[in-house]
């Protein structure tokens, strides 16, 4: 059951077309005439039905509220209506004033004046022309909501440069950028870079520190002067480029890492000399130490809490170390140990069998101190990101793993890029005792391109804890944000703002608890210093882009995070010519600044985004708290919308145009009404605004600005005389329409109740009188009343028709109002009402049509004797459109008033309620039901009024059979009314009503009723009572009764002859009687359906209703096609049915098939098993319909495979008649190219016919073979036709019928085409067709090759074990061929030409596989050579160096025995060349060049024992490593040839492999030798992490 406040969208919603004044001789626009006058004005057909126009959607009636303003107030409605033919015709044929006229007679013959289709769906809601959301409004939206100034969210984000400053850079950007000129001359000069090397890295604590690419660190203030320069004269300038550096938290101390591998201290203020320093270790020698390995690169630094002996590091090598200083005593220096947290060392025992995967440190991070204490500063956190993993680790007291967990897996094949940065605990402002008074410690950490927060939780210790065990924290993601690319760096601004950069150097700025982006800008033009870090250990993970391989990264991305750092809600960047920081600018400023630059308007927008919340709050300095955010920004936002409105009407005055800036006040008002609306203070909109715009002269702009806003609902209450205003602009302007919508939008209370009712009454605004009058007033029936006075006044009291036609076009209105009222909900808006408000109302209306005491308020006599009538408030609304009344009626019977109980009512808890409105209060559902029996009887009310009455108690006595109770005789009167229903329309609505009725009414006599039901055709009713009563034959008679649903016939059958319907013996042979009474009917609606429907459930009755499809061939075709080849519906191809059915049926189909569709007989009949259909009884319709090849197959079928065959021969001879005769009469033939396309499709029947034969000759020579076991030998005989079997003889006669068609037919195309060729055409014969002879040459002999093709592969026997293979049948079928052929014709050469044309195709195709095979090895010899000449190009090594033991090996320095090695290469590898120049020059050897067919000769070695070996300069094979031959060292120990890996790293074979352990199989491989020498597998140590 709907809710009474839902909205039907399909509901009937009522024509509510605006009414205007007009004169006399006013022409009325036929779209505005309302739904009875359109049902009037239509054709004949439609008065005989009562049908009126269908009133329009929703949207369409909402749209009316639009007029096109015309002339003398008429306005042009846009409702999506369009006029009827009817109503065309009489405007051409009559005029304008003449079809009111006619419309006019009609409307006072006519007794009831419904403004509603007065027959109709019953259950329908009423809409009104205004609903809950506003209408838009035909000016532009609001200028405070185009957001001109907004890039995304936020109105201040997208502020645009209005040009006129030299800055390039908006004042009111987010983040505003300020260069350090100083620093930047210091540093980034000539000379600073010739002095201190360029800068690598920054960091940024009281000083601004920079790291140079000579070892140096430069220390300045923040007024940029240059304190310290640390590093000259020590040991750090000798170690390299600074790659990273930091400032411990007591601003005393500050670090620096090499790219050596080597760390400094120094304390800023004894910067001469370090104050301590982190060597690097050799593993080999004390393989026990920790710390960072020589030319590891430290590219991460940090210090530990407060002090400055306790530090963190990270190398590009992926190993992180904690390093804690011991104190030094006197002469006993510190002493530093290291300890390993993250990472392996690449340890030589390790198997190098087992690679391990690159890693590297991409971002870290310890944990800084804030303001406030927090249990984890006293763990030494520090945070790793890892290609793989992200790791939290404490190093205090000893260092352990708190968290980690992995990349995600969905970035998988995307930019590898990672940050990371922590915010300390810190003290929060606005403390309360429910607020916390710290802040947890987070970390923000970024994989490519997916942003993470995560928070640390302090776990309470249990009581039993030990008081001395480390505190427990808990890791909790709490945020996930994802970029639109890759982010290479990220810092903490504030507490929830962060700042990041991504790979093309995109700066945003993010909220952390909204995850808002608030603003981004690029930096491209601040070229941001990065550099390669990683690629150099990661370029494993993207040279290979494996799809498969989550672990494979697109590019990786540079190093940027040295160069990106934040300090006290500053950012500095370290650029690649200059060093600059950047400030957030707060809300004030960018207001002042958008002042500034003249942009008054979007700074009033800007605050006013500000006081609603709607954009960034935090990175703009404002509160989250709105009580502490609207008192900042109000007074703000006041001062500036009267400096703008002083500015803008001032420069008005001054200026000689008016309308320059007419649009420029437009939004400027629009904004301030926007700001006011937010703040919620109208005093200052209409005292102080509204008067600038009055004082200005526009007014009229002002108003029509604020209509949107009054139709959003966002400004409720206007000023009365503000309001007078409003009301005066829209009249005078002809926008009573526009104006009574705002109307209805207004608060009544602050109205001019005599200025506004006197405004609607003159101008039939009935919408706003009615909305106005129960609002203001809370009387709800006054209008009410003089409504319904207008509704039944005398259509001959008003001598104007248009005058006539708006009075009731208002009155129509009376219907939504009362379904809104009745329903609580407030007219025309739709907004609900107040619990005390609805019930007053809903009171004083049901006591209006239904009062207690059996008269109404106003009512007047009209009865003869001067006596009142009962109910006349409801009598009028009935005679008006009892139909309508009695839907809205149907609608409030759904509200929970009626039938309550109301206490407040009766207690006196609802203050002011009239005597009316008490006795209201008891109306039910049961008094109003009987009040309209009793009011709505005959002789007053026809039966097309009652009938609407009886729908209405039919529908709500189901739906409330607790409160309505009557007796049987009305329930019967009412079922009875419902069957003698007047019009046609609504039987579909009466019959539902029906349905409800008997779901709570049992009729004592329902067999009575039957005939009722059955004239009144309510099928549906019937169904169900037989299917009760299982009356199973009358329902089925029911359902072909019920044309309108012949699906339900189909259904009914199977429900009655399925096996489980539970129908006894006698039930099932009535259902069958009626379906063979019914056989006709069934067939003839659906003979598919039919036919499947008695196939599956009463087979015995297909020859009934074939017999009742009579001589319709076509439906007893369709009807055995369902039966014998039903459709699959996983396969569209028709196959027979899986059971077999009766003989009859499938020759009488066959035949069928050949009379309408004899394509497709072939098809059948192979489906058809032996014996499943009679060969005499359809063999004459085969033959008749030309239908051979299904012929033959039945004949071949049944065992007559000679008959077939012979059949099959004659029709080829007939086809080769017929197309001799074609060709003969080609020249006589009109029509060329039919002649052309009948000799096409004949040859094509030939090729058709004869692959019919080859399957069956096929087929016995199978059968045969399966017999026999070996072939019969030859018999000499003198007669071939002794010496041939029957299956043979098949063969023979097939071949031989084919051959001479071919032999007949070549013989007339050839000479035909000689005489063409020979003879020149006469004008006469260019007209003559011609054909392709040879196409249907080629043709022809296809069908011949293709028949010895299969004779051949059917007569010769694979060889095997037992029978050996012999192709003694076909020879012996090919003797008798020629044997007949020779008998039968004296010369052979015609024959020989079809017989040579047929085994040149042999040869031919035997040339092509050999061709082809020639081309595969050609392709496969060039693929192998190409592979092969890439496996042995070798890679160039990255030094001149072993990597193991650090000789030289090769190139200058590298020794006398390479060079003397390479030339005695050089000398082996030309002598094979001298050798053959001296075999050329000799004349008696013939050239060794011309070996033929591409066979080279193998070149000859020498014999000579003591000619040095000839050595292969191919590379090793295995793609992991290479070998060079020649490494000796003039005496000393041989270290044997080179190896370079495809990483270019190069060693000596005997270091590899003592690096490797082997140091045996060294000494016993010691001395020269070869490549591939060796079983040992080889691979770099380097690489695979020894």
């Amino acid at each position: 059951m709907s809710s009474a406040q839902d909205e039907a969208d399909d509901g009937p919603i009522h024509d509510d077309s605006e009414e205007e004044s007009r004169n006399d001789n006013q022409v009325l626009d036929i779209t505005d005439l309302p739904s009875h006058g359109r049902k009037d004005l239509t054709a004949g057909s439609h008065e005989a039905k009562n049908e009126v126009e269908v009133e329009e959607d929703k949207e369409s009636v909402t749209a009316s509220s639009d007029h096109t303003p015309l002339k003398n107030g008429t306005h042009l409605s846009d409702q999506g209506t369009s006029i009827p033919l009817s109503r065309a015709i009489l405007h051409q044929r009559l005029g304008d004033h003449q079809v009111l006229m006619v419309l006019f007679q009609s409307l006072t013959t006519h007794r009831l004046f419904s403004p509603t289709p007065s027959l109709r769906p019953f259950d329908r809601r009423f809409q009104a022309r205004l609903s809950a959301s506003p209408v838009p409004s035909p000016r532009a939206s609001s200028p405070a909501f185009l957001n001109v100034h907004s890039r995304q969210s936020s109105a201040a984000l997208t502020i645009q440069d209005f040009g006129g400053t030299d800055s390039p850079q908006a004042p009111w950007d987010v983040v505003r950028w300020t260069k350090l000129r100083r620093i930047t001359g210091q540093a980034f000069s000539e000379v600073g870079k010739r002095n201190f090397g360029r800068p690598t890295c920054i960091a940024v604590s009281a000083s601004i520190a920079l790291g140079t690419s000579k070892g140096i660190i430069l220390v300045f203030d923040y007024n940029q002067n240059l304190k310290s320069i640390i590093g000259p004269g020590t040991k750090a300038i000798e170690c390299g480029p600074v790659t990273s550096i930091t400032i411990s938290a007591d601003l005393s101390t500050i670090a620096g890492g090499h790219a050596s591998g080597n760390i400094f201290t120094w304390e800023l203020s004894k910067p001469a000399k370090p104050f301590l320093q982190i060597s690097t270790i050799d593993r080999r020698r004390s393989p026990d130490a920790d710390g960072h390995t020589a030319d590891a690169a430290i590219l991460h630094l940090g210090f530990l809490g407060t002090r400055h002996t306790a530090l963190v590091s990270a190398d590009d090598k992926g190993m992180a170390f904690s390093h804690l200083a011991t104190r030094g005593m006197g002469i006993v220096a510190r002493t530093v140990r290291s300890t390993r947290i993250l990472g392996r060392y690449p340890d030589i025992s390790v198997n190098v069998a087992k690679s391990r995967k690159p890693s590297s440190v991409l971002a870290f991070s310890p944990l800084p101190l804030g303001n406030a204490e927090h249990t984890a500063d006293s763990m030494g956190l520090v945070a790793m990101l890892t290609p793989y993993l992200l790791v939290i680790v404490s190093t205090t007291p000893i260092a352990q793993t708190q968290y980690k967990t992995a990349r995600p897996k969905e970035l998988a094949h995307s930019a590898m890029s990672a940050a990371l940065a922590w915010f300390p605990s810190v003290k929060l402002k606005n403390q309360t005792e429910d607020r916390p008074k710290t802040s947890r410690a987070k970390l923000v950490y970024c994989w490519s391109t997916i942003l993470t927060v995560l928070e640390v939780v302090e776990i309470e210790p249990s009581v039993s804890s030990d008081k001395s065990s480390p505190p427990t924290l808990q890791f909790r993601p709490r945020s996930r944000w994802k970029a639109q690319e890759a982010i290479v760096a990220v810092q903490w601004l504030g507490r929830s703002v962060l700042a990041i950069l991504t790979i093309t150097q995109q700066l945003i700025i993010l909220e952390d608890q909204s995850l808002n982006v608030t603003d981004s800008s690029d930096l491209i033009q601040k070229h941001v210093y990065h550099t390669d870090l990683f690629s150099h250990n990661l370029s494993s993970l993207v040279e290979v882009l494996d799809e498969e391989d989550a672990s494979m990264h697109g590019v990786v991305a540079d190093a940027f995070y040295m160069s990106f750092r934040a300090y006290k809600g500053r950012l500095f960047l370290l650029g690649y010519n200059e060093v600059s920081f950047g400030t957030l600018s707060n809300w004030a400023d960018r207001l002042l600044a958008l002042m500034e630059e003249g942009s008054f308007i979007g700074a009033i927008e800007l605050a006013t985004s500000y006081y609603s919340g709607a954009g960034e709050k935090v990175t703009v300095g404002l509160p989250e708290d709105d009580i502490a955010r609207h008192r900042l920004v109000q007074e703000k936002l006041l001062e500036m919308m009267s400096a703008s409105l002083k500015y803008a009407f001032g420069k008005n005055k001054d200026a000689v145009d008016k309308q320059v800036d007419q649009v420029q006040v437009e939004k400027l008002a629009a904004a301030c009404i926007t700001a006011c609306a937010s703040m919620d203070n109208l005093e200052f909109l209409f005292e102080d605004v509204y008067e600038w715009y009055q004082d200005g002269g526009m007014k009229g702009v002002f108003l029509e600005t604020l209509e949107p806003h009054i139709l959003e609902s966002r400004v409720e209450i206007v000023p009365p005389t503000v309001l007078k205003d409003l009301v005066n602009h829209y009249t005078n302007r002809d926008l009573q329409a526009r104006l009574e919508v705002m109307l209805c939008y207004l608060d009544p209370q602050m109205m001019d109740i005599d200025q506004v009712t006197s405004l609607c009454k003159r101008n039939r605004l009935w919408d706003a009188l009615l909305y106005v009058w129960s609002q203001a007033l809370n009387d709800y029936t006054s209008v009410l009343s003089d409504l319904l006075d207008i509704a039944t006044k005398p259509n001959n009291a008003t001598s104007d028709p248009s005058t006539r036609t708006d009075e009731l076009s208002g009155a129509s209105k009376v219907f939504p109002y009362l379904s809104y009222i009745l329903t609580g909900r407030v007219y025309p808006v739709g907004k609900e009402m107040d619990d005390d408000q609805a019930f007053k109302a809903k009171a004083e209306i049901y006591h209006f049509f239904f009062p207690r005491n059996s008269t109404g308020r106003a009512h007047t006599s009209d009865s003869l004797d001067g006596s009142a009538p009962s109910y006349p408030n409801l009598r009028k609304i009935l005679d008006y459109d009892a139909p309508s009344f009695l839907s809205m009626l149907n609608e409030a019977f759904e509200d929970t008033f009626l039938n309550s109980q109301h206490p407040q009512a009766v207690n006196g808890q609802i203050q002011e309620l009239t005597e009316e409105q008490t006795f209201g209060s008891s109306v039910n559902r049961q008094g109003i039901v009987d009040i309209l029996l009793e009011v709505m009887s005959a002789p007053r009310y026809e039966p097309e009024d009652s009938i609407y009455l009886n729908m209405f108690i039919a529908r709500n006595l189901p739906k409330f059979p607790q409160f309505i109770l009557l007796s049987g005789h009305k329930l019967h009167r009412v079922l009875e009314g419902l069957c003698r229903y007047p019009e046609i329309d609504i039987a579909d609505d009466c019959q539902l009503s029906v349905e409800y009725l008997l779901s709570v009414y049992q009729p004592p006599d329902l067999p009575s009723l039957i005939p009722l039901l059955a004239e009144a055709r309510f099928y549906r009713v019937l169904k169900s009572i037989y299917r009760a009563d299982k009356q199973y034959d009358r329902l089925l008679k029911t359902c072909f009764e019920d044309v309108e649903n012949p699906d339900d016939v189909f259904d009914c059958i199977k429900d009655c002859l399925k096996p489980t319907s539970g129908l006894h013996e006698k039930q099932l042979e009535e259902v069958r009687a009626v379906i063979v009474d019914h056989a006709s009917d069934l067939v003839s609606s659906d003979p598919v359906k039919a036919a499947s429907t008695i196939e599956q459930y009463a087979r015995d009755l297909h020859a009934t209703m074939l017999h009742a499809l009579g001589e319709d061939e076509t439906g007893q075709l369709e009807y055995l096609r369902t039966v014998l080849e039903p459709l699959d519906e996983n396969d569209p191809d028709r196959k027979p049915f899986p059971h077999s059915p009766e003989r009859r049926f499938i020759e009488q189909y066959v035949r069928l098939l050949c009379d309408h569709d004899p394509h497709h007989v072939s098809e059948y009949v192979e489906h058809l098993s032996s014996g499943d259909l009679r060969l005499d009884e359809v063999l004459p319709a085969l033959e008749s319909s030309g239908v051979v090849d299904a012929a033959v197959v039945l004949m071949t079928r049944e065992g007559k495979v000679r008959d077939g065959l012979d059949r099959l021969t004659r029709h080829l001879a007939s086809l080769e008649a017929a197309l001799l005769g074609l060709l003969d009469g080609a020249q006589e033939s009109p029509d060329a190219s039919n002649t052309a396309e009948s000799a096409q499709d004949l040859v094509g029947s030939v090729q058709k016919y004869a692959r019919v034969g080859i399957w069956i000759c096929r087929g016995q020579t199978k059968s045969t073979y399966q017999t026999k076991a070996q072939p019969r030998p030859l018999k000499k005989s003198s007669g071939y036709k002794d010496e041939l079997s029957a299956d043979e003889t098949l063969w023979l006669d097939l071949i031989d019928a084919i051959v001479s068609v071919t032999k007949n037919v070549s013989e007339v195309l050839e000479d035909g085409q000689q005489e063409t060729n020979g003879i020149a055409m006469t004008g006469a014969q260019e007209g003559l067709p011609k054909f392709d002879s040879s196409k249907l040459v080629t043709q022809l002999r296809t069908v011949v090759q293709e028949a010895f093709t299969a004779l051949l592969s059917a007569t010769s026997t694979p060889r095997t074990n037992e029978i050996r293979r012999t192709d003694a049948s076909f020879l012996r079928i090919f003797q008798a061929f020629l044997s007949r052929a020779s008998s039968s014709s004296s010369s052979l050469s015609n024959l020989r030409s079809v017989l040579g044309a047929i085994f040149s195709a042999y040869s031919y195709e035997e040339s092509l596989l050999a061709l082809a095979n020639r081309l595969l090895d050609k392709d496969l010899f060039v693929h192998v050579t190409e592979v092969n000449t890439l496996r042995k190009r070798g890679w160039r090594p990255l030094g001149q160096v072993c990597e193991g033991c650090g000789r030289r090996a090769w190139g200058p320095g590298a020794g006398s025995h390479v060079w003397e090695a390479w030339q005695r290469h050089k000398d082996e590898r030309a002598e094979p060349q001298q050798r053959a120049a001296d075999v050329l020059e000799s004349k008696d050897v013939p050239d060794i060049t011309s070996t033929g067919k591409g066979k080279g000769t193998a070149p000859k070695t020498r014999s000579d024992p003591s000619a040095p070996a000839t050595r292969s300069h191919s590379r090793d094979e295995d793609v992991e490593n290479q070998e060079v031959e020649g490494s000796e060292t003039n005496g000393k120990e041989d270290r044997g040839p080179l190896v370079i890996f495809a990483c270019r790293h190069l060693f000596h074979r005997l270091c590899l492999v003592k690096m490797q352990g082997a140091e045996e199989e060294a000494e016993r491989e010691a001395g020269p030798r070869g490549p591939g020498k060796g079983s040992q597998e080889l691979a770099c140590p380097l690489c695979a992490g020894v």
